[in-house]
């Protein structure tokens, strides 16, 4: 088994057709679906999206206020123009801007969204990790 990795990330939301269609007019499909969830298939892992409640429940902590915005969710791209791009799609999709992509004090460029349920999204282009040509990201030293 290899511990460091991740299979799914799942977001409460508060409105899953929102939410469902904010994702939708960033070209987002998903690949499953069932009552109150979606799934979407992404490179070697999943994003769920499932109605907070139902998440809180699911957890064993039914009727705990799920809270957002303590974690950042990025996207990498290979270029500053992808990165505008990017964010300038979710800005209009309806996403609510945090901070325009600008070039950043570690060397790159950079930018803050934030999804209808407050979910913080980076996107961003790293002259210090290549991206492979599907747009996977493999850290420089991880060999």
């Amino acid at each position: 088994m290899t511990p460091q990795r991740v299979t799914l990330i799942t977001l409460g939301v508060s409105d899953l057709a929102r939410s469902k269609a904010f994702y939708g007019a960033l070209g987002w499909v998903p690949a499953e679906e069932q009552e109150g969830v979606a799934f979407y298939q992404m490179q070697g892992m999943a994003l769920g999206l499932f109605g907070k409640a139902a998440l809180a429940e699911d957890q064993g902590r039914g009727g705990a206020e799920l809270g957002t915005g303590a974690m950042t969710l990025a996207q990498n791209f290979a270029t500053e123009a992808e990165v505008d791009d990017a964010f300038d799609a979710a800005v209009a999709a309806g996403a609510k801007a945090l901070k325009r992509p600008e070039k950043v004090f570690w060397g790159g460029y950079s930018g803050y969204y934030a999804d209808p349920d407050g979910h913080v999204w980076e996107v961003a282009m790293n002259p210090f990790w290549p991206l492979g040509e599907d747009g996977s990201l493999a850290l420089p030293g991880a060999g």
